[in-house]
């Protein structure tokens, strides 16, 4: 998660500094998007047939390969790269979680409602990282002067850690082996057979769709004033993660908020 964050901050800066206009920056973002969603339609059946702990060692693989493209000033290979972030994203927020929920659940046998509160703690520890890494991100590109391109490449030793982490220490496990063609039809029918799922996944891809033009944007709009990147992309993160904490305090047994 480290690795993913570091990017964050310089990547639109980045295709700006090889000279690329803001409509070929703009493809490059829709490459890496669209490469998500049809990667992450397939990524829950890839992980569980190719097995949680080799699919973690991909993702090491991929993502570091999509970080040491950046030096490239090729245009199509920049794309290509975006595709191997796309699977590396999907790779990220499926196989860790699918192996780390299997471990819990069916070597250890821990009580199941101790999961809830080990994501909990991740993502306040994520948010933490997050703003590490904006911090970091602004030291290596801007005060060492060693330009945008070095977040992504002081990534890939995180990457590469990560992967000889799982690969020495984790023990492998595999999902149920399900048709594709079942799992993608019983979604779907799940999602056009009750209305609730069918507006919250309505609200859920407009709230993306605006995050992923701030995503865009907010780089152009500010950089020309010379504002420390890094150091805004850890506000931002500052800002989700107090979001976050205001969240868990109104859902809490003192002022007990719930949705209606």
């Amino acid at each position: 998660l480290a690795a993913d964050w570091l990017q964050g901050p310089y990547l639109y800066k980045l295709y700006q500094h090889y000279r690329f206009l803001e409509g070929q920056i703009a493809i490059l973002y829709v490459c890496g998007f669209a490469s998500s969603v049809l990667f992450g339609l397939v990524s829950s059946s890839l992980v569980d047939r190719l097995g949680r702990k080799k699919s973690c060692v991909l993702f090491s693989l991929t993502y570091s390969l999509c970080c040491l493209v950046k030096l490239s000033r090729d245009y199509l290979v920049l794309a290509a790269g975006r595709v191997l972030g796309g699977l590396s994203t999907a790779l990220l927020f499926s196989a860790f979680e699918a192996w780390y929920v299997h471990e819990h659940v069916e070597r250890y046998d821990f009580p199941t409602e101790w999961i809830a509160v080990t994501f909990s703690r991740a993502a306040f520890w994520n948010n933490v990282i997050a703003v590490g890494a904006g911090g970091a991100a602004d030291f290596f590109a801007e005060w060492l002067g060693l330009g945008p391109v070095a977040p992504f490449m002081v990534s890939i030793p995180l990457l590469v850690l990560s992967g000889v982490f799982a690969m020495k220490n984790w023990d492998e496990n595999y999902g149920k082996k399900r048709a594709f063609s079942k799992t993608c039809g019983d979604g779907l029918k799940c999602l056009l057979s009750d209305r609730r799922v069918l507006l919250l996944g309505t609200i859920q891809a407009l709230f993306e769709s605006v995050i992923y033009i701030f995503i865009f944007l907010w780089t152009p709009v500010l950089d020309p004033h010379g504002a420390p990147l890094g150091i805004v992309f850890s506000s931002f993160m500052a800002a989700s993660m107090l979001g976050s904490s205001l969240y868990r305090l109104a859902v809490s047994k003192r002022y007990h908020l719930q949705p209606v």
